[in-house]
């Protein structure tokens, strides 16, 4: 399976929120998520462009594997993502098992996070709002396919953002974002 993201920088998500709102969307309660970024021992995932983060969202926890952008406009990406055992003490456990193991620690992302879902052209587009500490304010649109249905999934992606009005596509990740500000 493959996602398929765009990702755009947004000067206000309140106007963001009341236009998914017209359109039918629910947007869920904030929730605050804390991705706590990893290095590999033999190879640098900056140059690879890959990534594997430990991502906690209240007590729960879940490892994620981030492959290779497969194009030039989207996020479009390998994800494998697996939870692990809930708990502050058992994520970090789980982190000091990569270390012992010689992944190196990166950064931590922290971001405050709503979701809704929206049906456009015949897709179930995920749309979440993010606002992320020392970063700034940003709509993700994602959905999950079969690589044959990449391309038809990004275009669905694409007109969805033209009707919000979002433009300024952002391919870098938050933690790549992050890191220039520092």
């Amino acid at each position: 399976m493959l996602e398929v993201e765009q990702k755009f920088r947004v000067p206000d998500l309140a106007a963001i929120a009341a236009r998914l709102t017209d359109l039918g969307g629910t947007l869920g309660e904030a929730e605050l998520q804390i991705d706590r970024y990893f290095n590999h021992p033999s190879r640098e995932f900056a140059r690879t462009d890959e990534a594997l983060r430990i991502r906690q969202v209240g007590e729960m926890n879940y490892v994620t594997y981030k492959g290779p952008k497969l194009d030039s406009t989207t996020k479009t990406r390998r994800e494998i993502e697996v939870p692990i055992a809930p708990g502050d003490v058992m994520a970090e456990q789980f982190a000091e098992l990569l270390v012992a193991l010689g992944f190196r620690p990166v950064a931590e992302v922290r971001k405050q996070r709503r979701k809704t879902t929206l049906e456009h052209r015949g897709w179930r587009i995920e749309l979440v709002l993010d606002e992320v500490e020392r970063v700034g304010q940003y709509v993700e649109l994602e959905v999950v396919v079969e690589p044959s249905e990449m391309d038809a999934a990004r275009e669905a992606i694409g007109s969805l953002a033209a009707e919000l009005g979002l433009t300024e596509n952002e391919r870098k990740s938050y933690l790549e974002l992050l890191l220039e500000r520092r």
